[in-house]
């Protein structure tokens, strides 16, 4: 059943089959906001989903100067736990906490431009396309089970909504008209992202939490019935389906978001592996046992000095580097707690939040070793346009910049630390 598959048994639990194909790429080329330049000289940026692209590498190309030590210019105290990144467009963030609040905040001042309340429970990244942010919700407010909603970037104002028969808290992803996302009755729904009208379904054998993945009009997720599959884009028809290539592995869930990259799949498991699969046919390349629940998503990054490599924590209390191709771990950080949310590339640096100690840190991609503390974030670390991070604490949002950059805000101050409230477990 295994083929060519070498197991290593006992305690690892990993798989590796060397003869998996794997295709060098080139990374894409992102330009970062440089606030020296000209207002005209770029277009306004945009982080437009979770995990930046649909291709979700968490990775945001900087400039060198784009790096710790960092001085906090504003911050905004939001209505709950921030679970989930923002997403960004422009002089605007979007922010939706788990209460089901979302805020658009005003990058430059972190001012509450408007807030407007879409739900009662939920977790998940809004996307913003062509003016409109689109969000997804656990529970409805004054209803049951899940919905989305559809919103003016500019004011607020409810553009459409399509309630759902089950709690969704896949961030949707925006492409060729559809918005996309799963939910926990395994109900994958591309809708028109004008109307909100339903274009096809996709039906899982278990809930879909993550966001849909997408690379050349093919989508990748995986479900709570341990299984990865990838569908049709224009479509929603299935092309094909792994279940983990059998006995050996074992029956976790994936709540884990997926990243495309090298031709592969990669994204992790609560069976406390996290894998890696041909993306043409869902054939198993590697699975690398960490010891513990792996929810979070993988970030991916060409590393000079190591070439293609994953970053992805574990509950274990490591967040590791392992090389793209082969599995073998090119270093790990032990963070002193348990990692439940995903790493992001920001430049030479990985930012990771710890739910066990309430902190978030920043390491150098190519030997793990610390660049930056502070002790502020549960899950996911935050996001960055190129010249400020920003970074999610456990209820407040941070504006953070290199301490030798030009500040944008007269308010700027020294980057506080100490942890705010306690983290809840993980929904499942």
């Amino acid at each position: 059943m295994l083929g060519g598959y070498f197991y290593v048994k006992g305690r690892t639990g990993s798989v590796y089959n060397r003869d998996a194909p794997f295709r060098p790429e080139a990374e894409a080329k992102v330009t970062p906001v440089v606030k020296s330049k000209p207002k005209a000289a770029a277009p306004p940026f945009v982080w437009p989903v979770y995990g930046f692209t649909p291709r979700h590498h968490r990775y945001l190309p900087a400039e060198a100067s784009m790096k710790p030590p960092f001085r906090q210019i504003w911050e905004s105290r939001e209505s709950a736990l921030l679970e989930f990144p923002p997403v960004i467009s422009g002089n605007r963030i979007y922010q939706l906490a788990d209460d089901g609040i979302i805020d658009a905040i005003e990058a430059s001042t972190g001012h509450i431009v408007w807030s407007k309340q879409i739900g009662v429970l939920s977790a998940s990244t809004p996307a913003i396309a062509g003016g409109t942010v689109y969000a997804t919700v656990l529970t409805v407010k004054g209803g049951e089970g899940g919905g989305i909603y559809a919103l003016n970037a500019s004011t607020g104002a409810i553009i459409w909504s399509h309630q759902l028969p089950s709690r969704s808290e896949s961030s949707p992803i925006v492409a060729n008209g559809k918005v996309i996302f799963g939910s926990e009755n395994g109900t994958v729904y591309a809708l028109n992202a004008t109307t909100g009208s339903t274009i096809w379904t996709y039906q899982a054998a278990g809930a879909v939490k993550a966001s849909p993945t997408l690379n050349d009009g093919v989508l990748y997720f995986g479900d709570y019935a341990g299984d990865v599959q990838a569908i049709s884009e224009a479509t929603g028809r299935r092309i094909w389906i792994s279940s983990s290539e059998g006995a050996p592995l074992g029956s976790g869930t994936f709540y884990s978001t997926a990243a495309y990259a090298y031709g592969r799949i990669y994204l992790g498991n609560t069976d406390g592996r996290i894998y890696a699969y041909n993306a043409s046919n869902g054939e198993l390349a590697w699975a690398v046992q960490t010891g513990a629940y792996v929810y979070s998503s993988p970030a991916v990054r060409n590393v000079p000095g190591l070439g293609p490599t994953i970053f992805e924590g574990s509950y274990d209390g490591y967040l590791y580097a392992l090389n793209a191709k082969s599995g073998a771990i090119d270093w790990k950080h032990y963070a002193g707690g348990k990692i439940s949310g995903s790493a992001t590339v920001i430049g030479e640096v990985v930012y990771y939040s710890d739910l066990g100690t309430h902190s978030t840190a920043g390491l150098n991609v190519r030997t793990g070793q610390q660049v930056f503390s502070i002790a502020q974030g549960a899950f996911d670390p935050g996001i960055s346009d190129g010249h400020t991070f920003y970074l999610d604490g456990y209820n407040t949002l941070y504006a953070l910049q290199p301490t030798d950059a030009q500040p944008t805000s007269a308010t700027s101050t020294t980057a506080t630390s100490g942890a705010e409230g306690s983290a809840p477990q993980k929904k499942k």
